[in-house]
């Protein structure tokens, strides 16, 4: 009896753990393939989770090693900040640290007015920003996610696309996984600890940021890496956000496997005598043993193309699974250049003889 009681008692436990948020995602991030979501579409206020995109903004139009001065617009912040001092001067790479493990509300405002020269044209560059990512049900008005006056509002699908995104930087990759770092300034020496436990909590967790406000409440976008399978975790108010994302990551992981549907460096496709066909990228797709069964690469070659040397785009190779397609790539033909052998002097005697 008191197995059984044991038992139920811990089954609910887990349960709780993985039900209490209110919105959630977990998406495979080389394919961008949803394999669980819960409201993924539900906006909601994002907190803090919103320095993913201020970092990215950053990389994209700053140098790092750029020395900024802090000034007036640090009055402006509040809440969780790295503490720096009007005059105090840091380079961009560092406050980069700061507003990632400390979640510095002082240094995302710095680092705007850096980037933008205001809060209002760093927002600007955010939104463009979101727009060619595809976050559709985004807004951000702010680089911190501070929202008693102004608020950023996302969906975890949106954020799940942020995320896989920003991953795709190595400097960010850098600085999310980084679980210390030391600055030394003009005024003082830093020793920042990142705020992400995952980071020690969970040996395969990549990344993240956390985020909370009242009106927000706990918020936390992630990655992980295990056995070359990429995952990237979003929720929204959960309270046990740490325990939820490694249960996620641990069941999901363990549910699929990774396979590569389209090979750049093995690519084996029937045309025309003569072309060497090939795509710039390859394709890889978490699924089960009975999806990989499933799984449908439709080639589509186009019947007329001009002729001639050099590449060009002579059809596409698509992925799609019980109906919906997950990658479409094009396809190239290479026609290899014929060398036409130069003649020699006599040969050309002997043929203006022949004329």
């Amino acid at each position: 009896m008191k197995k059984v009681i044991f038992f139920c008692a811990c089954f609910f436990s887990f349960s709780t753990s993985v039900s209490a948020f209110d919105s959630a995602l977990v998406m495979d991030a080389d394919s961008g393939r949803i394999l669980y979501s819960q409201n993924e579409n539900k906006q909601s206020l994002i907190a803090s989770t919103t320095k993913i995109m201020t970092a990215l903004v950053v990389l994209n139009n700053a140098k790092l090693d750029d020395i900024v001065t802090a000034g007036d617009e640090i009055k402006d912040a509040y809440g969780s900040a790295i503490y720096i001092k009007p005059l105090e001067k840091m380079s961009v790479e560092d406050l980069l640290y700061g507003l990632m493990l400390r979640s510095g509300n002082d240094a995302a405002l710095v680092l705007a007015k850096h980037t933008a020269g205001s809060v209002e044209g760093f927002a600007k560059l955010m939104n463009d920003t979101a727009l060619m990512i595809g976050m559709k049900n985004t807004i951000f008005e702010n680089p911190h996610g501070l929202d008693e006056q102004t608020k950023n509002k996302s969906t975890v699908y949106d954020m799940s696309l942020l995320m896989i995104e920003a991953m795709k930087n190595e400097k960010f990759r850098e600085i999310t996984s980084a679980k210390k770092h030391i600055v030394k300034t003009n005024f003082n020496t830093y020793e920042w600890y990142n705020k992400n436990r995952l980071l020690t909590d969970y040996k395969y967790a990549t990344g993240g940021k956390i985020g909370y406000t009242t009106a927000a409440r706990h918020t936390f976008v992630s990655s992980a890496t295990k056995d070359d399978k990429n995952l990237v975790i979003a929720t929204f108010v959960d309270p046990d956000r740490f325990v939820t994302h490694e249960t996620l990551y641990e069941k999901y992981f363990d549910m699929y496997e990774k396979y590569t549907l389209v090979d750049k460096d093995n690519l084996k496709i029937d045309y025309k005598e003569g072309y060497k066909l090939y795509t710039t990228s390859s394709f890889s797709m978490l699924l089960t043993k009975e999806e990989a069964k499933r799984v449908k690469r439709d080639v589509e070659l186009y019947t007329e193309i001009k002729e001639g040397t050099g590449s060009k785009i002579i059809g596409t190779i698509s992925i799609s699974l019980d109906g919906k397609t997950y990658k479409k790539l094009n396809l190239y033909g290479e026609r290899p250049k014929v060398e036409v052998k130069k003649k020699s002097f006599f040969e050309r005697i002997k043929d203006f003889f022949k004329w």
